[in-house]
């Protein structure tokens, strides 16, 4: 049997930890009152994973001694919304908690960020755990303190940087995701990869079927992997005044592909694995970047068997949602590029080419069926 793995993080404005291991939900209350004082604490969730495993976090809860006020919203991306964190803010209040106590996310990303976010803004901030129950939630969104919800505007316009307690990532709770929930998963562990080096795209490019079949072993070592990567990238940089601008690898379009279907429409991870393969089309063609790095990342991405989205809309569409996005800056989209594993470099692209662009690869993109 594996032991658990603490990973620290310290970001100069805090530190905490995130630990890995199997098993973990069921030691939720002790290893949480390891870390707080608190009598209170509000158990966010939604209502397909409070079905799972609400009743087995809530009493490991109670058994170490907090009241648990239970707060469960629809599943779905549609639930990580303005008019929701209302709804939230409200229950806390109801429940009386106050700046000593605490927020519980039990969820993926949408939980996650809808929690953390209303933790940084509930009586101008109260601490708050992560329970991430998704792969992508494990290696991306539970760890950084970025918060927030959508606006009809776009993608994650409101928000907070509030860094967790503690997250707690049990892999054995991944055994339970949809098919498209894993891919999506895959998809930022995929593009942790390109960020890191080829030794890691060749390691997940060798393991694909072991994490396509869900292994444990591959399993645990690619959440360590990624999320020791992100780790590293935050800890240099809290609030993306440089190096955390890698992590928008494949997002700037994937980010528009989920406003214009629909937020919830395509998976976020399939999404964003799109517009990696997008922007290895940008960095060939803007940074002569060779054409090995995009068929690398390509057979990496195909041997996870990551599903293609349709593309919605048009071109016009996409670009208005890119201009949207909270990384366009003084009127112009920004692109993270990936000219080779292991280097990146964020470029502004004017509306022009970007549209050019666009409309070639989604001939070519219809062209591949």
């Amino acid at each position: 049997m594996s032991s658990p793995v603490g990973i620290p993080v310290s970001t100069g404005s805090v530190s905490y930890e995130v630990v890995v291991d199997s098993g973990l939900l069921a030691t939720t209350g002790e290893r949480v009152r390891q870390v707080s004082d608190a009598r209170y604490c509000a158990l966010a969730t939604d209502e397909n994973v409070h079905a799972l495993f609400g009743e087995l976090v809530a009493g490991s809860l109670r058994d170490a001694g907090f009241t648990v006020a239970e707060v469960v919203v629809p599943a779905g991306e549609r639930s990580k919304a303005w008019d929701r964190a209302g709804e939230v803010l409200e229950h806390l209040a109801k429940a009386g908690l106050e700046r000593t106590d605490l927020v519980v996310a039990l969820g993926g990303g949408v939980i996650g960020d809808l929690a953390g976010f209303c933790a940084a803004v509930y009586l101008r901030g109260i601490n708050y755990i992560q329970l991430p129950t998704t792969l992508l939630a494990q290696v991306d969104s539970s760890v950084g303190g970025k918060t927030g919800v959508d606006l009809k505007a776009g993608k994650n316009l409101a928000g907070s940087f509030k860094q967790p307690l503690l997250v707690l990532a049990d892999t054995d709770v991944l055994a339970t995701l949809p098919l498209l929930e894993w891919q999506s998963g895959l998809a930022e562990v995929a593009k942790v990869a390109m960020l890191a080096g080829p030794e890691q795209v060749e390691w997940m490019t060798r393991h694909a079927d072991a994490l396509a079949g869900r292994e444990p072993a591959a399993v645990r070592d690619a959440v360590l992997s990624a999320v020791g990567h992100k780790i590293d990238v935050v800890s240099q940089d809290e609030r993306e005044a440089g190096l955390r601008e890698s992590l928008n690898y494949g997002h700037t379009l994937g980010h528009a592909i989920e406003r214009v279907a629909g937020y919830g429409s395509v998976p976020h991870g399939v999404a964003v694995a799109e517009g990696m393969r997008f922007a290895a089309r940008l960095a060939s063609r803007l940074l002569g970047a060779p054409a090995e790095t995009g068929a690398v990342q390509d057979a990496m991405l195909d041997a996870l068997c990551i599903a293609r989205p349709s593309y919605p809309g048009d071109v016009d569409a996409l670009v208005r949602a890119m201009h949207a996005d909270k990384k366009a800056r003084s009127g112009t989209v920004r692109f993270t590029l990936v000219p080779e594993p292991g280097s990146y470099v964020a470029v502004p692209v004017g509306d022009d080419v970007l549209a050019a662009e666009l409309r070639g690869w989604i001939d070519h993109s219809n062209e591949r069926g």
